[in-house]
């Protein structure tokens, strides 16, 4: 089946090629540890899964290569560390901050259902050449400084972005624009303004490496270009991340290492999702509507935070609501009730939810055709009915969704409330009953019985329906 992807640098969907089909490899920006994942943070997280989980199904499992970093060294992450332990020499500090978010981030990502990267490399490991030769930060700039895009000056290394004739070409800015708008320091020691950073300088308080540039530490860009080219090579198929990142990181990582290998691209496609919006409102402390994904998962499952993600295409925006949350919960319910604890799951994937995936990462479409799977089974019984549920549960799984057992899924969900399905229905039998014949006083006891299992009724001119109360 083919696969079609949109490419950012193209600006063009194209037919995804790999380099080696025995080896697909994707990187993608995984978080700075400085604080707590938020739930615009999980998007790209659970976009870049469902890719992951697409490719393994078109190349295998073993053909699949997703490399996911973690920086551990930045400025953010030092004024953290000493602003919530200042009694601790700063790098012992650093390490409390980092671990602890670290650890948070890997629990917050097994909640929503996300498989672990093949590999999670963290920056301050590829700082210094390596014994076992992968690519490192200091050897990456000692090239680019020897192939004349680089330079010394103030204490720092700096990209020299005028060696660089195509600089820009990612988002579309050209460099005499960037230089007159570009938001950035107008330093004496830089040949011009839109110079960024390599190395530099740490005093004797901050977390630095010795470098033939003196003590320092490396500025954001360089690290990505160090960890991709270490596991994935110096040209590779993918690399995504947030359309944030556009500018100036990805545009930064693209040159530095194009610069410093000599190579025409760094990566073959360059893939970007949209941003998140709560009610209608950019997310922020200020507006009180900044939530994190460890918080959502508190009162939330994991399926029905991943499903309401995925309601909307991961290139557009998308608007996180309660309604939207609440609406997707019961989906993830039905689904759960359909696909109960059938534990064989031998089905194969539905060819049209295969096809949607396919073309560009259509979720919403595929959100559509597992509506249509669920309704199908309707009539079916014996062994078609089985096979409609497999259908449905493996189909899914390729979303990151129904990979439990109903009765699993009702345990992680610490906020679930388990009723058996036969007592209730007994009890609106009984209750409907007693409406009939006027006895309201049981009627009403009954609904409190229900109340108290945790069941809300409705009441309609159709009869009684019930759903689980939050």
């Amino acid at each position: 089946m083919e696969l079609r992807l949109y490419d950012t640098l193209t600006k063009e969907k194209r037919v995804f090629t790999p380099l080696d089909p025995n080896n697909v490899r994707m990187y993608v920006c995984g978080p700075t540890v400085y604080d707590f994942a938020h739930i615009g943070n999980a998007r790209p997280v659970i976009v870049f899964d469902i890719l992951f989980r697409l490719l393994r199904h078109l190349y295998g499992a073993d053909h699949v290569t997703y490399v996911r970093n973690i920086t551990d060294v930045d400025d953010k992450i030092n004024d953290r560390a000493a602003r919530d332990f200042p009694g601790l020499p700063l790098n012992e500090a650093i390490r409390k901050v980092t671990e602890q978010t670290a650890n948070q981030f890997h629990a917050d990502v097994a909640g929503l259902g996300s498989l672990p990267p093949t590999h999670e490399p963290r920056a301050t490991d590829f700082v210094l050449p390596r014994t076992d030769g992968k690519a490192d930060m200091i050897t990456l700039i000692q090239q680019l400084i020897a192939r004349g895009h680089a330079y010394e000056a103030g204490g720092e290394v700096l990209f020299d972005v005028q060696s660089m004739p195509d600089y820009g070409a990612l988002s579309g800015r050209k460099l005499d624009e960037q230089l007159a708008g570009a938001r950035v320091a107008v330093d004496a020691h830089k040949k011009n303004p839109a110079d960024f950073v390599l190395w530099k300088q740490s005093s004797k308080d901050e977390p630095g490496w010795d470098s033939p540039w003196g003590r320092g530490r490396p500025g954001w860009h360089i690290e990505c270009s160090a960890m991709s080219a270490a596991y994935l090579g110096n040209v590779f198929d993918i690399h995504g991340g947030g359309l944030d990142l556009i500018f100036p990181h990805h545009e930064n990582e693209i040159a530095q290492s194009r610069c410093a290998h000599g190579t025409a691209t760094m990566a073959n496609y360059w893939m970007h999702n949209g941003f998140l919006e709560v009610e209608g409102a950019k997310m922020s402390k200020s507006l009180g509507n900044f939530v994190t994904i460890s918080e959502l998962l508190n009162d939330w499952p994991g399926e029905a935070l991943r499903l309401n993600m995925l309601k909307t295409h991961y290139r557009s925006p998308i608007d996180w609501t309660l309604k939207g949350l609440e609406e997707s919960k019961r989906v993830i319910d039905s689904w759960y009730d359909i696909v109960g604890d059938d534990t064989q799951a031998s089905g194969i994937a539905d060819d049209g939810v295969v096809s949607l995936l396919s073309d560009d990462l259509n979720t919403s479409g595929v959100i559509t055709r597992l509506h249509a799977i669920a309704s199908g089974r309707a009539g079916a019984s014996g062994a078609a009915l089985i096979d409609s549920q497999r259908t449905l549960k493996v189909s899914a799984m390729l979303l990151g969704l129904l990979g439990k057992t109903k009765r699993e899924y009702l345990e992680s969900n610490p906020k679930a409330v388990t009723v058996n399905k036969a007592v209730v229905d007994a009890l609106i039998a009984d209750r409907t009953a007693a409406r009939a014949r006027k006895d309201f006083k049981e009627s009403d006891r009954i609904r409190d019985e229900l109340a108290a299992m945790g069941v809300l009724i409705k009441d309609s001119k159709d009869g009684t329906t019930w759903e689980i109360a939050r």
